[in-house]
């Protein structure tokens, strides 16, 4: 099932970029072994594992000393770095194993005090484990046949069926100290063994070489799916096609609307809807499964314990029968906490207690976050989490962590850092869908809005394109390609939304092009195809998003490309003006009939952009027929100053920034009085 991925040719490049100090080349080793460790989501998962290497290393006073290199918090094994392996002296981690015991801050404290960069990450909170066993490299994974194996009734006698005394069994002990001691005297009673099964956790291995131990980890995983008849990898990230998807929204506005903030940002959504994920609806003990806990304590962090769950015979009743299941699953998280919270030994705040992934039957798995990370992490959690119960239970018990120790892990104030504090960004949780998304205003107005942490959904003609401008975007975004004048397409983008992300939160209705020429000379078909594009496509895109943002039931934004046209006509630009007109009429009347449902609507004014429809052919052509140079022409403005995409994607921000703002246009020309609106 698990693929060796070790390349020598590749570790030798890592070796020849390390330089010729002895312990960099083995940290290198160490993070290439990492990285393909990271890279198969069968092994770790999101922050989930750690690695180490034992170095040794010369200080500035010149004495040489043992060097533990462990995974940083905040790293991700699939991408990590040399930076992400903190240093930390080994003998002072060495001698804590004589205490009795060790509180969490003062181990953290004492592994900060022994950094040798003080700027460094905090080391994993597995570090003494490291620390305590004696190979110089120790890899640590959750793999989905050790998840499986590691939460059956019966794992231990399973264990030995698999591999006799070659491993070593290790109870489940919260990570940290105790943990720690308890594996060391695990191995040092049979230091024979080649790893360890930490029950309703995950497993060790360790080796001489970097190689030797990762291939430990691919062997002992490998006779583990080989047992349980594992013979392809989980299947993540597949979204297909789904003929009704009506549910999402509505379950997004619903979550935010819990929350009692009119203005509250609704989640992110990430669908999966393999066969696999579907097909599991049809086993009997669905319900039963769903409240049995997560494969691995961290989990709890990213999907909470367990999943809303919404059978179709809920859902299909409608809104309100998707509310009380809400509520439901609400007060269920508050009395888990209301029963766990009084044998803290420290005092604990109260979560948000709605749902962080949900099954729905007939439509899939959904990962839910403040963004497209937070639910694609939980939506690949909540797969290879419906993997593991279904043949761990087949296989004689799906028995994780119990509630008790669900909520220490969950509230465990070290695993809480692992997610990170910090105000959001702005346009969390948003989804911004902008046509015209893969030209030059469009792009820069994605860019603008992704900036400050939305998810855009680009809306273009050519999927070339729009994958171009996607890879310019980064990753969290999506694209849908179509003709925007063509019958059926705004909902189709809508629906693409959905498929998305769960939903819609602002449309930049953008798309548009000018056709010249002068009225007497136009042909009625020319000025029908541009009415098509400049106004009825704005039209119709609108009216798709505002059932959609009336379907979640929270207030939403439409914003439209007016242009300056629509106020200060141009000679032989009358097919263009003329709908950017009615546009402006049409952002106005939208704002009317709107605004009672908290749907704000505005629109942007703007003159001489280097875009499609202003080439540089268009530009020359003008600034000749002027007498004067294309910089003169561009800066034909009251300012002297050329208006720039990046000027009329700020104008777009902003007004979505003004949340008491609609039926509004913002000008952005550098100044033209004759355009002037008031």
């Amino acid at each position: 099932m698990i693929v060796n991925r070790w390349s020598d040719e590749a570790a030798g490049r890592w070796l020849a970029d390390a330089g010729d100090d002895p312990a960099d080349q083995e940290l290198a080793l160490r993070v290439y072994s990492s990285r393909i460790i990271g890279q198969n989501p069968d092994l770790v998962m999101h922050g989930g594992g750690n690695t180490s290497v034992k170095v040794r290393r010369t200080n500035l006073l010149g004495d040489v000393e043992d060097v533990l290199h462990v995974k940083g918090s905040g790293w991700d094994l699939d991408t990590i770095e040399a930076p992400g392996l903190p240093g930390v002296r080994l003998q002072p981690l060495i001698d804590l194993r004589g205490l009795d015991a060790l509180s969490d801050e003062d181990m953290v404290n004492v592994q900060r005090c022994n950094l040798l960069d003080s700027a460094s990450p905090n080391p994993s909170v597995e570090t003494l484990l490291h620390a305590y066993l004696p190979h110089k490299y120790v890899d640590h994974t959750h793999a989905t046949p050790f998840l499986v194996l590691a939460n059956l009734p019966n794992a231990e006698e399973v264990a030995r069926e698999i591999f006799g005394d070659r491993i070593g069994i290790v109870p489940y002990i919260m990570p940290g100290f105790g943990l720690a001691k308890v594996a060391a005297d695990v191995y040092d009673s049979n230091p024979s063994v080649e790893g360890l099964l930490l029950l309703n956790h995950g497993h060790f291995a360790y080796g001489p070489t970097a190689r030797e131990s990762y291939e430990k980890i691919v062997q002992h995983t490998n006779e583990v799916a080989d047992y349980f008849a594992m013979k392809q990898p989980t299947s993540l990230r597949i979204r297909e096609d789904a003929d009704d998807l009506s549910v999402l929204p509505v379950l997004r506005g619903v979550i935010a609307e819990q929350r009692g903030n009119p203005d509250a940002a609704m989640p992110i959504f990430d669908l999966r809807n393999n066969a696999d994920l579907l097909a599991f609806f049809d086993r009997s003990d669905v319900d039963d499964l769903a409240g049995r806990g997560m494969a691995s304590p961290d989990h709890v962090l990213r999907t909470k314990g367990w999943p809303l769950v919404l059978r179709k015979s809920v859902w299909s009743r409608g809104r309100d029968a998707i509310v009380d299941a809400v509520q439901e699953f609400e007060q269920k998280y508050r009395a888990y906490f209301d029963r766990q919270a009084p044998n803290a030994s420290v005092p604990k705040t109260l979560l948000t207690p709605d749902p962080r992934h949900a099954w729905i039957e007939g439509i899939g798995v959904v990962g839910i976050g403040a963004n497209a990370n937070a639910a694609r992490i939980a939506a690949d959690l909540a797969e290879q989490n419906l993997r593991v119960r279904a043949i761990g239970e087949d296989a004689g018990g799906f028995h994780p962590l119990d509630e008790a120790d669900q909520f220490d892990c969950e509230y465990w104030s070290l695993e809480q850092a692992k997610l990170g504090k910090g105000k959001p960004p702005y346009f969390s949780g948003r989804v911004v869908m902008v046509t015209g998304g893969a030209g030059v205003i469009g792009l820069a107005t994605a860019k603008a809005f992704a900036a400050l942490g939305a998810q855009c959904i680009l809306v273009d003609l050519d999927q070339g394109q729009i994958d171009r401008a996607l890879e310019k975007l980064g990753p969290g975004h999506a694209g849908f390609a179509c003709d925007v004048t063509a019958d059926g397409s705004a909902q189709a983008a809508m629906d693409a939304a959905v498929h998305a992300f769960g939903g819609l939160d602002i449309l930049v209705s953008n798309a548009g092009t000018a056709t010249p020429g002068a009225m007497l000379e136009l042909s009625n078909e020319a000025l029908r195809a541009a009415f098509e594009l400049n106004f009825f496509a704005h039209q119709t895109f609108a009216k798709a998003a505002a059932v959609l943002f009336r379907t979640q039931g929270r207030p939403g934004q439409i914003l439209f490309n007016i242009s300056k046209q629509a106020v200060n006509p141009g000679k032989n630009f009358g097919a263009y003006g003329l709908p950017k007109a009615t546009t402006l009429f049409l952002m106005r009347q939208l704002a009317l009939e709107l605004g009672g449902d908290g749907i704000r609507v505005n629109g942007v004014n703007a003159d001489r952009i280097r875009s499609g429809l202003l080439t540089d052919d268009f530009i020359s052509e003008r600034a000749s027929a002027r007498g004067i140079d294309e910089g003169d022409y561009m800066a034909g403005n009251l300012l002297r100053r050329e208006v720039e995409a990046g000027h009329v994607a700020d104008a777009f921000v902003g007004l979505a920034q003004s949340e008491r703002t609609t039926a509004h246009v913002f000008t952005v020309d550098g100044g033209n009085i004759e355009a002037a609106l008031r």
